[in-house]
């Protein structure tokens, strides 16, 4: 019997995941492998996280006027809650400087508990706008809306935290802090102003530190050094009752003033949302792996915040800051947003009692640096250079000083009207033809032509001299009927006072479509198929 030898193809190459792929996600039943994959990476990564979220999460949370712990509560609910359940893998959540101002009018109206309770609704909308798909479309806001939005929310923080450093009381309205604050510079307390001028001082300059040195968190060495520097001092400093336990608070259903709920719901969902939205299309553009599922980006957010709301903790977003930082520490899946939140859990619960040893004045340096970010040099000229400048200063202008909500819908509103101007206002302008002829004239029309045209068409056409050769091009990609219809009249006294007028088209909307029916934009396929019409002619 001949022998066979048997061949065996070589064993396959590991397949490794990129970032942001779990592969347990493929195999839901594979435990072991959704335990280890990644770990190696996502472990160190959260530490990272942590790090950054303890200071910045009791830094917004003193902000806010809420207890210092609902930011920690916020921030473990965050890193878990969305962490698990939310469509970007490796952003992470937790509470976010964006909505400070808004929990601080809530609390001061409402109070801490109720505020809760409208956490827990907003985070309930944010559901369902996820279960109804419409993740993609809260990305159609304008992004000089935003960008605006942002820098209005850091003027505010700024303008409320420069007198916590100062050592003064802030007031909730932004204007009312810009008139006191001479007052807060006469009354200066300056072993709190000294503080909070070391801890802005460490963050600015710590991008200029050696890369190893710089693996550390600033944030982290700015509030240890500042709170260590602090110890001699008799400075105001964080204070809550009891531990993270004690701080759990139960929502409660407001009294009356249902309006002004339903506002707040509406407010927090919205904004929550867009920045979370926001922060994933960023957090997309950091990494090659697994891409943001919006909808269950919303899902995620909304069971956050139903939770956070329930045990007592600020609204939860997506925060660009520290996904970024999840990111360059080198995370490959969501286990390392859901450890950090553990982390988080972690020290509040062990090591609450050291968190009451950081100076307020501290935590505003922190919040300054914070705040001061949100206002972008790079944004500003993109508004300058895109003529959209308007629309930024008007809703900056209306964040700081009449609420955020007005100002976010004020700038949606210019910017959409911008838009319908820059897509109805077609160019209109004429000029004698050549330095020959003064006799001979052209009309040049270019872009949408509307019934919004009308009035500068009618003056471009008037200022024509009578009996002058006129050639008219026509090169737009929409023409509705009132524009034909003064084209024609102007064409025909215009002949009839001895000139002649030619009229070629060139553009994918045409006069005979204008006359022939409703009006539509154009497309250039049309008007290949399209041959000249037999009305493109000489007039006269």
């Amino acid at each position: 019997m001949p022998s066979a030898t048997a061949k065996t193809d070589p064993p396959a190459p590991p397949r490794t995941a990129p970032p942001g792929r779990n592969p347990a996600e493929k195999d839901p039943g594979s435990l072991r492998a959704y335990l280890t994959t990644g770990i190696r990476w996502d472990l160190p990564a959260s530490l990272v996280v942590f790090l950054v979220a303890v200071p910045l999460s009791l830094g917004i949370a003193a902000a806010s006027g809420a207890p210092v712990m609902a930011g920690l509560i916020a921030a473990a609910v965050g890193g878990i809650v969305a962490g698990s359940l939310g469509g970007s893998p490796l952003q992470v959540s937790g509470p976010a400087a964006g909505l400070t101002v808004i929990v601080a009018g809530l609390i001061e109206q409402f109070g801490w508990p109720v505020t809760c309770a409208i956490t827990v609704a907003a985070g309930v909308l944010q559901a369902l706008l996820g279960l109804a798909r419409v993740g993609r479309v809260a990305l159609a806001i304008a992004p000089v809306v935003v960008h605006a939005m942002l820098a209005g929310i850091g003027i505010t923080i700024v303008l409320q935290q420069l007198h916590v450093m100062l050592g003064a009381e802030s007031a909730s309205e932004a204007w009312e802090n810009l008139m006191a604050m001479p007052g807060s510079f006469l009354a200066v307390d300056i072993a709190a102003a000294a503080l909070g001028a070391v801890v802005i001082a460490l963050l600015l300059g710590w991008k200029h530190l050696p890369p190893a040195v710089r693996r550390v968190p600033g944030p982290l060495v700015a509030v240890i050094a500042a709170t260590a520097l602090s110890l001699p001092f008799n400075v105001d400093r964080i204070t809550f009752d009891g531990s993270l336990l004690g701080a759990l608070a139960f929502p409660e259903l407001p009294d009356g003033n249902w309006t002004a709920v339903v506002l707040g719901v509406v407010t927090i969902a919205l904004i929550a949302s867009v920045e979370s939205l926001l922060s994933a299309v960023a957090v997309d553009k950091m990494h090659h792996g697994r891409r943001t599922d919006f909808n269950r980006e919303l899902l995620g957010q909304g069971a956050a915040n139903v939770t956070s709301g329930m045990l007592g903790g600020l609204p939860v977003t997506g925060v660009i800051v520290r996904s970024a930082t999840n990111i360059e520490a080198g995370a490959r899946t969501r286990k390392s947003a859901i450890l950090h939140g553990v982390w988080v859990l972690v020290f509040s619960l062990l090591l609450a009692g050291l968190i009451q040893l950081i100076p307020q004045a501290v935590l505003a340096g922190l919040l300054i640096v914070i705040g001061s970010r949100l206002v972008r040099a790079a944004d500003i000229r993109t508004a300058r250079r895109t003529g959209d400048l308007t629309v930024y200063g008007v809703t900056l202008f209306c964040v700081v000083f009449v609420n955020l909500l007005v100002g976010v819908l004020t700038g949606l509103v210019l910017a959409v009207a911008l838009v319908l101007w820059r897509v109805a206002r077609a160019s209109i302008h004429a000029e004698p033809a050549g330095t020959g002829d003064g006799n001979r004239w052209r009309v040049e029309i270019d872009g949408s032509c509307s019934f919004l045209s009308l009035p500068r068409l009618s003056a471009v056409l008037a200022s024509v001299p009578a009996g002058a050769h006129v050639t008219v091009e026509l090169e737009v990609d929409f023409l509705d009927h009132p524009v034909h219809d003064t084209l024609d009249a102007w064409r025909n006294r215009h002949v009839g006072n001895g000139g002649t007028v030619v009229i070629e088209e060139s553009g994918t909307a045409t006069l005979h479509d204008a006359q022939a029916g409703p009006p539509s934009r154009g497309s250039s396929r049309s008007a290949l198929r399209t041959p000249l019409r037999s009305d493109n002619r000489t007039a006269g």
